[in-house]
């Protein structure tokens, strides 16, 4: 017997089959069940530890350096983000991409696991930056993360940039830093054309990217929103979902 949420599989993947433009935001939802906790959540990184979260603004982080020595050592020692793969949520999203039915994916996650999981970087924006990769905070030098990592395992608590002295910091976007200019504006520009915009695993409380399912909406999309706790769009979305991404994505994306 088709359930209510038989239905819903059905009409959430009829609307991306039929649409000219579709749009997925992800956030560290998605990313809960392949053991990377989530930071607003009930037992998010930030709910249990409300001072991580103040360590994670870039005030601090450049005008202290123990707050800088403890970032580096937590990347050295802490494995979870590096050995983490992909959930069925993830690879539901690439295949999507691979039906031609994801015109951008945008991500507010720094784990990579969409690239993992088979996500080009041609239609994927990492709006909040990402770990694979340092940033001078001072010239602008970029280059692998692995190799910063390795000065900080030779001795070096707080590496300096090589070419002009300047304060190294994963290549993520923090509290009080904006977001790349053209990243936002090409995933505003996804979200006024797209006819489909499928919010998953996002809180849509972190702006200004939570601004974006507002100009999908404004421009006569439908919101689907997938998350497991309640959020500001719910009463606003044309389908909400609370089952686990990682059960109900895959569904979705088979029967578009």
């Amino acid at each position: 017997m088709e359930t209510e949420l038989d239905r819903r599989v059905d009409e959430i993947a009829g609307w991306l089959r039929e649409s000219g433009s579709n749009v997925v935001l992800t956030g560290a939802g998605i990313s809960t069940e392949s053991g990377i906790p989530d930071f607003r959540g009930p037992n998010g990184l930030w709910t249990r530890n409300p001072g991580a979260e103040k360590a994670a603004t870039l005030q601090n982080y450049l005008a202290d350096r123990e707050v800088r020595v403890r970032t580096w050592r937590n990347r050295v020692e802490g494995g979870l983000w590096t050995e983490a793969e992909p959930n069925a949520g993830h690879l539901a999203i690439a295949e999507l991409e691979r039906k031609g039915k994801l015109d951008l994916l945008i991500t507010q996650n720094i784990d990579s696991l969409h690239l993992k999981a088979g996500s080009s970087m041609e239609r994927m924006v990492e709006i909040h930056g990402n770990l694979r990769e340092f940033v001078c905070m001072g010239c602008g030098e970029r280059g692998p993360l692995e190799r910063v990592l390795e000065r900080v395992r030779a001795g070096e608590e707080d590496p300096p940039c090589r070419r002009c002295g300047g304060i190294l910091k994963s290549a993520t976007i923090s509290f009080g830093q904006n977001l790349v200019a053209e990243d936002y504006a090409r995933a505003e520009r996804a979200a006024a054309r797209c006819e489909v915009f499928l919010a998953v695993g996002t809180s849509l409380t972190v702006y200004p990217v939570a601004y974006l399912p507002e100009v999908a909406l404004r421009n006569g999309a439908r919101l689907v929103v997938i998350n497991a706790q309640e959020t500001p769009y719910d009463g606003l979305a044309h389908a909400v979902v609370r089952e686990p991404i990682g059960r109900v994505l895959p569904r979705i994306v088979a029967a578009v």
